[in-house]
């Protein structure tokens, strides 16, 4: 046969597929309404494996064996997903824990902060709450542990930056801690070279950083061979170093908000490379809670360590038309090779199509937790 003629023979069988298909979909359909009716769970991996390793087995040859396992593996997924629409359709409602509000209250609360005064988190935290009573603590540990002992309730972390990336710590204390994301705040970062009043380029022999200042001003740094890096926790704490040891041959990189708290004058403006560099800071809290406006969800996963997982997962995003903005992956403590899969993605906790992406990954991810509605 010519290919004309081979094209309409494959016309005729995908036609045939396309009617199999709805057939099988509309006895999935009822499978659904039997599940509903017993309260039988929705996903089960036993059944699905057993089904796949038949269905296999009628293929003629290896290749067509991987090809069966894949198309099977992607009926199962969609029709798990028309039954988890069903149970949305007859009124059987996903329960999230989250209480949603109209505003947060900002009145006679305790903010929290790692750094020190003159920081980018405190300027993260004033700009997004206000003068309001606030604290700071010297690690991101401390942060958490203070929403957890109820001595604060809120705390500003930075989780991200456009040009260094991820705050790993962060990633990983979210899922340690009881803790979620309410809001969040980008700070432009603009790093100074700050010294004592009246220092001048040609006093400087010694600077003090943050390591990622240190790095996204190495351009700067390289044309200055003759000053010696030091680092240090925050940028904030080297700028008070500074004004303590009053000493002229000393700088911090820092903002120019650090010098103004710290009596300091800017020897060098604009030393980090980049033109466009921000942080993005997060508002966590230990409360279940969410505004009605909210717009961006953020969560984090574990998934069966075997092939297909991860596109499984992430096709509840597609069937639900949910956009995903972001996905890190993080190692799992003591699981060689294993990784927990932190997604953000656009919507709010009352969509009913978020509802079904979040039923479909709970019944099918090891585990699900939500990290924020913001």
């Amino acid at each position: 046969m010519d290919l004309k003629e081979l094209r309409q023979e494959i016309d005729v069988v995908d036609k045939q597929i396309v009617e199999l298909f709805e057939k099988r979909m509309d006895i999935a359909s009822q499978v659904a309404d039997y599940k509903i009716e017993n309260g039988k769970k929705v996903f089960d991996p036993e059944r699905e494996q057993q089904k796949i390793a038949s269905v296999k087995q009628l293929a003629h040859s290896d290749f067509n064996k991987v090809g069966v396992e894949e198309l099977f593996s992607h009926l199962m997924s969609v029709s798990r997903k028309l039954q988890y629409q069903k149970l949305t359709e007859q009124g059987a409602s996903l329960r999230l824990p989250f209480i949603p509000v109209d505003s947060l209250d900002k009145d006679n609360i305790r903010v929290c902060y790692q750094g020190a005064e003159g920081s980018y988190s405190e300027m993260a935290m004033k700009r997004f709450f206000g003068e309001v009573n606030n604290f700071h603590v010297d690690t991101f540990r401390d942060a958490f542990g203070a929403l957890e002992d109820g001595s604060a309730d809120y705390c500003v972390l930075p989780i991200e930056n456009s040009t260094a990336g991820i705050v790993s710590e962060i990633y990983d204390l979210l899922t340690e801690y009881e803790s979620y994301i309410i809001g969040e705040q980008i700070i432009e970062i603009k790093h100074c070279l700050i010294g004592v009043k009246g220092a001048q380029m040609s006093d400087i022999k010694t600077v003090y950083a943050h390591p990622q200042a240190l790095m996204q001003s190495s351009r700067f740094l390289l044309d200055h061979p003759e000053i010696k890096q030091i680092s240090m926790k925050n940028n904030a704490f080297a700028a008070r170093k500074v004004a303590e040891d009053k000493d002229k041959t000393q700088a911090a990189i820092a903002s120019s908000y650090a010098a103004d708290i710290y009596g300091l004058d800017i020897v060098q403006d604009g030393i980090n490379q980049a033109d466009s560099n921000s942080t993005r800071f997060i508002i966590v809290t230990n409360q279940k809670v969410f505004l009605r406006g909210a717009s961006k969800i953020s969560i984090c996963m574990e998934i069966p360590h075997e092939a297909g997982s991860l596109y499984h997962m992430m096709s509840h995003f597609i069937y639900n038309n949910l956009n995903m903005t972001k996905i890190e992956s993080r190692p799992i403590e003591d699981k060689n090779w294993e990784y927990r899969f932190f997604i953000d993605f656009d919507g709010n906790l009352e969509d009913s199509a978020v509802k079904n992406a979040l039923r479909g990954l709970r019944e099918e991810a090891k585990m699900l937790k939500i990290l924020g509605n913001y």
